[in-house]
C-alpha cells in the first residue's frame, strides 16, 4: 500500500493539552489549533518524504524505513529515531518518550502521538 498523496486535516483530538505538555507557548497553541494543515507524502520504496504545511509553517521529514534519521518534534526539538513499517499501512516511531503511529486506511490517514497517558490524534483525508 502506498502512502503517496496529499492529505488535508479533517479533525484532531487533544491538541491543546498535548502541546501544553510538550511545553509549547500558549500563543502558538492558540494559533495552531484551528489551522487545517496539508500533509504531502512521497513514498519511494522504503524512502519517505513528508511535508506538512500549517499556515506559514512548513515542516519536512525525510526518512528510510529501518534506518536512523533525525526528525523534528511538534515543539521544534530534533530527535534521532528509527521509523518502522508494521504490516503495509502503519509507520511507527518512538523518540524522547513519545510514540508516533501513522496509519493509512483507504484515503484516510490517522496520526496518533502518545506521551505518558496523553494521546493526540489527527485524522486527514486524501485530497
Amino acid at each position: 500500500m502506498s502512502f503517496t498523496g496529499k492529505y488535508e486535516l479533517q479533525h484532531q483530538e487533544n491538541f491543546e493539552p498535548f502541546m501544553k505538555a510538550l511545553g509549547l507557548p500558549e500563543d502558538l497553541i492558540q494559533k495552531g489549533k484551528d489551522i487545517k494543515s496539508i500533509s504531502e507524502i512521497v513514498q519511494d520504496g522504503k524512502k519517505f518524504k513528508i511535508t506538512v504545511t500549517a499556515g506559514s509553517k512548513v515542516m519536512t521529514h525525510e526518512f528510510t524505513i529501518g534506518e536512523e534519521s533525525e526528525l523534528e518534534l511538534p515543539n521544534g526539538e530534533k530527535a534521532k529515531t528509527v521509523v518502522q513499517l508494521e504490516g503495509n499501512n502503519k509507520l511507527v516511531a518512538e523518540a524522547k518518550g513519545m510514540k508516533s503511529v501513522t496509519e493509512l486506511n483507504g484515503d484516510t490517514i490517522t496520526h496518533t502521538m502518545t506521551m505518558g497517558d496523553l494521546t493526540f490524534k489527527r485524522v486527514s483525508k486524501r485530497v
